[in-house]
């Protein structure tokens, strides 16, 4: 395998998990070669695609709940964008990107802080709701969601080519569509597995306010009314649980030097508080929310 970093392994493991675009609840080396030690410096030649600035782009698409809480699945398309320009990192954000300011680490942990966005349009498209009692409700208006993300990553906790992360991202509407908030904490371990072979395992939660929790889980006396549901009022807190399990195959066997990969992915979350009691999951969609989807990129 080719020496490198644990800033350069960092940026490894961020393009397989570029497909994490989708939502956590619909709603991201046979043998090294050379010991931490042996990695060239900060300010060094690049050893690998990743030690420089670098573009990975791709497209993929996925299979998921029509809108969180449903359970009736819907193809949607993945675009894959990640990249690093003069040590600023722009990586994916579920529907969305996030840009950290803080250049990696040469060695050592790495921290991150930035500015993270995504596009909400869960129940904006009347025609992919599926669900007829739940299209009576109407279809949302679409929020966009800014706010700062942060941070921090401990590379070789069981082999030196590994790294394990906490990072957190606390997000506003500003579009008038919810005007309310989200935080959702995450922990991502990552390993290569062979030198053409590497998984991501992530964990995460969501935390919601009171009137993300109205937009999205209420149902109003008049909504009662036309659909047959019964009026509920949501309020904020936990709003789900889940993993995310990556896996990329690069497809000249060598995941450091770029070019052609292919990504799969699957994930499991479970909706909590108001968002698993409002009628829109409990009589009509589930709590359990599954994806499984699979993408095409190319790293220079």
């Amino acid at each position: 395998m080719n020496r490198i970093t644990s800033g350069a392994l960092r940026r490894v493991a961020l393009p397989i998990m570029a497909l994490a675009a989708a939502p956590l609840a619909a709603q991201d080396v046979a043998e090294p070669g050379a010991a931490p030690d042996q990695a060239v410096p900060a300010g060094g030649p690049p050893t690998t695609v990743f030690d420089g600035d670098f573009l990975s782009i791709g497209f993929g698409a996925a299979f998921g709940p029509s809108y969180s809480g449903s359970d009736d699945y819907v193809i949607f398309p993945l675009p894959i964008v990640q990249a690093s320009v003069g040590g600023i990192d722009i990586s994916p954000r579920p529907a969305g990107l996030a840009v950290d300011f803080v250049p990696d680490a040469a060695e050592g942990v790495s921290f991150d802080f930035g500015i993270a966005g995504r596009l909400r349009s869960d129940r904006a498209d009347i025609k992919g709701i599926k669900d007829p009692v739940v299209e009576t409700l109407g279809e949302l208006d679409r929020a966009i969601e800014v706010g700062p993300t942060a941070g921090v990553s401990f590379p070789q906790v069981l082999n030196p080519y590994d790294s394990l992360s906490f990072n957190v991202d606390a997000l506003w509407d500003i579009a008038g569509a919810h005007s309310g908030m989200s935080v959702s904490p995450g922990v991502t371990y990552f390993t290569p597995l062979s030198q053409g072979i590497a998984a991501s395992l992530s964990l995460g939660a969501s935390f919601v306010d009171d009137d993300f929790a109205d937009y999205y889980y209420s149902v109003t006396p008049a909504q009662s009314i036309t659909s047959g549901l019964p009026a509920f009022q949501a309020e904020g807190g936990l709003q789900s649980l889940g993993a995310n399990l990556f896996v990329a195959f690069d497809l000249n066997g060598d995941v450091t030097d770029g070019g052609l990969s292919l990504v799969g992915i699957g994930g499991y979350s479970r909706l909590m508080g108001d968002a698993q009691d409002t009628p829109l999951t409990a009589l009509r969609g589930s709590a359990d929310q599954w994806l499984i989807g699979a993408g095409l990129g190319y790293t220079f």
